[in-house]
């Protein structure tokens, strides 16, 4: 999956996080949803008037530095009451009270969720057809154990999945064809009889295209091990340091007014020597500091050794990857590694951590069941598990899906567009993540999407998220968000997002992937107290009900790229940011009016 890797990091660290376009040309329009007018009275409650409010042209960005305890929290502020573009979730819960809402399945497709977390656990789905760990498959859904949701990676319980990228896939399944004199006169001889030419044409074209693809996994496995190297050298030099800074100052604990007397011997030691500076500057202690840059070369040594590895195979369910027909395999482990995999439990604390129980974090959405499907593996997913993966939680009830995760090759994308139509027939709304390559998606490829030409779609019941800040001003698009205003459809918090990490913890991280999300959970609240709207319709109002920005912003850039300023609303098909006390208000004007 190219999924969000993310390797948090003071100074030097690395952050490398990857995932996922809409209403380009719709193939219908289901759903017409009110003009979003500057100031429309929509519905007047509890003596309080409602309204949405869309413009911020007289909103001033927030000034001065916010608490640890505000960044937490921002995701869910007010652009009005705090100049900080959140979501207004506090007066969307307010707009409910006195409303009944029912339970919404919510699934998560991700890497494995820590469904015993203290702010998980009690918001779990249980498949009530289900008898637990008894070897049967009691409800005939084709699972046997389901009761928590499904794993499609397999594996013993509690390991972790390491796998190839879909770049490296391909490569390796071309090496057997291409990659050889011989293979490439059998391929002449079985073939050819008939047409010489013709298949020396197609050998050639494919073989190109063989070359290139290897080249490029060959560059990237080399530079990672690079990449290793340098990380592992700089938590050497930082351990060296400071044992000579300690013997130099004659103790064991010291100040940074302590290191000015402290000369570097050599470059690699200046190096560190501020590293440990800036380190303690932040706050951060030396083992915070080791931890960080561990993750680095951890994160680097699953590039090198897996991801970009031609000859790894990390698949262990038995299963043939070519054949969609292929179903029975994966297992009930939901869980994943507590120790290897954190995306699937940030991603279902942004969207249903137990709110108000007293610890840790608020979710967005209550009335939430959260169901967990293990698809995405630390590598690329494959297109077999996703479109199998959609299928299955529809099929269990899902009315809202989180799909934080992409890839740039999809050499089966046939399986998952025919599932996300399955899902549209079903009525289930499937939220995705943009990606996290700075890239425009109109343009650069970008999968699972909802459109074969970039252009049309063929569904529409898929919303693609892209990531923002919670900087109103310039700043506001978080420079790793893909983007495109044919194929994102809304933007909302990505960055400093905090969330539920597995084994009762609670961390901060960023990516498309902690965007997509946010929107699940604004719509799991409509769909919860407004069950009538179609997953179209929910679609529609979460773009419609945003809040504009009329600016212009940093176009998202790479590191060390001096960004191009462009207007914010040409990032994506609306424009708009994710609001939640919007998108209630909208919605509650669409059921009255039926």
């Amino acid at each position: 999956m190219k999924i969000i890797r993310i390797v948090l990091g003071i100074a030097l660290a690395v952050v490398v996080l990857s995932s996922c376009g809409t209403t380009k040309t719709t193939k219908t329009t289901k759903t017409k949803t009110s003009t979003t007018s500057k100031e429309k009275i929509l519905a007047k409650k509890l003596g309080k008037t409602y309204k949405i409010n869309a413009t911020t042209d007289g909103i001033v960005a927030k000034k001065g530095k916010m608490s640890k305890e505000e960044i937490q929290k921002w995701p869910h502020m007010d652009i009005y009451k705090d100049s900080i573009p959140g979501m207004s979730l506090a007066k969307a819960y307010e707009f409910l009270q006195g409303k009944e809402g029912e339970t919404v399945i919510v699934a998560v497709i991700d890497s494995g969720i820590d469904i015993e977390h203290e702010d998980l656990k009690n918001v779990v789905w249980t498949n009530k057809g289900e008898i637990p760990n008894n070897g049967i498959d009691d409800d005939k859904n084709g699972y046997i154990d389901d009761v928590y949701g499904w794993n499609f990676l397999g594996g013993k319980e509690g390991t972790a999945a390491p796998e190839q990228l879909e770049i490296t896939r391909i490569v390796k399944k071309l090496h057997g064809r291409y990659g050889t004199e011989e293979a490439i006169k059998k391929i002449i001889e079985s073939e050819g009889k008939n047409n010489e030419e013709r298949v020396a044409e197609k050998i050639k074209q494919e073989q190109e295209y063989y070359l290139k693809l290897k080249k490029e996994v060959d560059l990237e496995r080399k530079k990672a091990d690079g990449q290793r190297n340098f990380y592992k050298g700089l938590v050497k030099s930082i351990e060296g340091v400071d044992h000579k800074i300690k013997k130099f100052l004659g103790k064991d604990v010291y100040t940074l007014e302590d290191m000015e007397s402290y000369k570097a011997e050599n470059a690699d030691d200046e190096m560190a020597v501020g590293m440990i500076m800036k380190l303690m500057a932040s706050g951060a202690t030396l083992k915070d500091g080791a931890k960080d840059l561990q993750r680095a070369v951890d994160y680097f040594s699953g590039r090198a050794d897996f991801m970009y590895n031609i000859d790894f195979n990390g698949r262990v369910t038995g299963d043939d990857t070519e054949n969609i027909r292929d179903t029975k395999y994966g297992n009930k482990y939901v869980i994943g590694s507590k120790d290897g995999e954190i995306h699937g439990t940030h991603v279902s604390g942004i969207i249903c951590a137990e709110r108000n129980n007293g610890v840790g974090m608020n979710g967005v959405a209550h009335n939430v069941a959260l169901m967990s499907v293990r698809a995405v593996p630390d590598g690329d997913e494959y297109d077999k598990d996703v479109a199998l993966a959609i299928r299955y939680a529809v099929d269990n009830g899902a009315k809202v899906i989180n799909m934080s995760f992409g890839k740039s090759y999809s050499p089966h994308r046939a399986w998952v567009f025919d599932a996300i139509k399955y899902a549209e027939r079903k009525d289930v709304l499937l939220v995705h993540a943009a990606g996290n390559d700075h890239a425009d998606i109109d343009v650069e490829d970008n999968f699972p999407t909802d459109s074969k030409d970039k252009i049309t779609e063929f569904a529409d019941n898929v919303i693609t998220v892209g990531a923002m800040t919670r900087h109103f001003d310039e700043n506001i698009s978080a420079t790793f968000s893909n983007y495109g205003k044919r194929n994102v459809d809304v933007f909302a918090p990505g960055l400093e997002i905090y969330s539920t990490f597995p084994k009762d913890n609670y961390k901060s991280i960023q990516g498309t992937s902690m965007a997509s999300p946010e929107v699940a959970g604004v719509a799991a609240l409509i769909r919860s107290y407004y069950p009538s709207l179609t997953a179209s319709q929910v679609k529609h109002i979460l773009m419609d009900s945003g809040i504009e920005m009329n600016k212009e912003v940093k176009l998202p850039a790479g590191r060390g790229i001096k960004a191009k300023m462009v207007r914010f609303n040409s990032l994506s098909v609306k424009g708009k940011i994710l609001n939640a006390y919007n998108a209630l208000v909208m919605a509650e004007e669409m059921v009255n009016k039926k």
